[in-house]
């Protein structure tokens, strides 16, 4: 008697089963695709960080030589915190020039005219990311667009070369690339705000200064920080652009972890690129609080 009772629930738990299983299929291919091509190349990049590279060999000797190697050498510490320095910087200057933008497309701008304009800000994403960062060597370059005009109104008689192959350049053009993730991003947040709350905020008193920071800013704290998050995380794993218009004035880490692979030193080429990784993960894990989906991409 009581195996025949327990055999019905158990056969009504075996189709409940299948639908939850026909349900979640859908994530199969997504679950195959992150698996073959994230976590297995991840899995190893780890495994080869804690190896050791003798005569251009990976030995597969556990040890954590790699990591004291590289915090040993001074010149890549100042690397890794040149590209953090550099990553806030040009971050802080893309958001603060995307903020103003979308405030003045969402508050300013009729509706008919925000498609157009939004299409100009994605227009640069038509064109080939090496063509784009190519075509600053034309602007700053010994006979680039802006050394001719200085020479042109008389300022310089000669080229000036402080305009490439430094750390201001790379700024510069990190700045003119990932702008357009800022500004749209912002303004999926800044478009769904209620202007009346600010209006409400002036009429009590408040600067509009004061009301944007107050009212606004807090209301759309998700959306800049997701915005924040779209620019300075690819910016911390740049390669073409330190390496097309920095020279080695604006060596980041990614040319010093290619510079590892190229020289064969895949272990410690891993060690470094982990240690990207890790400081990503923990600058989400730091963010992951104030992060809301539908807040942040504007549901």
């Amino acid at each position: 008697m009581t195996v025949a009772a327990a055999e019905p629930p158990r056969r009504a738990r075996l189709p409940r089963v299948g639908r939850a299983a026909l349900e979640y299929a859908g994530f199969l291919p997504t679950i195959v695709l992150l698996g073959l091509f994230f976590l297995v190349p991840l899995g190893i990049i780890v495994c080869y960080s804690f190896w050791e590279t003798v005569d251009y060999s990976v030995v597969h000797h556990w040890t954590t030589e790699n990591y004291r190697y590289f915090f040993s050498v001074t010149a890549y510490v100042s690397t890794m915190w040149a590209t953090l320095w550099v990553a806030v910087a040009a971050t802080a200057i893309a958001i603060g020039l995307a903020f103003p933008f979308a405030y003045w497309l969402s508050r300013y701008v009729p509706k008919r005219l925000r498609a157009p304009l939004l299409v100009l800000v994605i227009v640069p994403f038509w064109s080939s990311y090496l063509l784009r960062v190519y075509s600053w060597l034309t602007i700053l370059g010994d006979h680039g667009v802006l050394n001719r005009f200085l020479h042109w109104v008389g300022i310089t008689r000669h080229p000036l070369g402080v305009f490439l192959y430094d750390r201001p350049a790379v700024i510069l053009v990190l700045v003119y690339l990932y702008f357009p993730f800022g500004a749209l991003t912002l303004y999926s947040s800044i478009e769904r705000f209620d202007w009346n709350q600010l209006r409400a905020a002036m009429d009590l008193g408040a600067s509009p200064l004061t009301a944007i920071f107050r009212i606004l800013v807090p209301q759309i704290r998700p959306g800049i920080i997701t915005a924040v998050i779209f620019v300075f995380i690819p910016i911390l794993g740049e390669y073409l652009t330190p390496q097309i218009v920095g020279g080695t004035g604006g060596v980041m880490i990614g040319n010093l972890i290619v510079n590892f692979f190229q020289s064969a030193e895949y272990t410690r080429g891993a060690a470094a690129s982990l240690l990207i990784a890790l400081f990503i993960v923990a600058l989400l894990a730091v963010f992951r609080k104030s992060l809301s989906s539908r807040d942040a991409y504007g549901a």
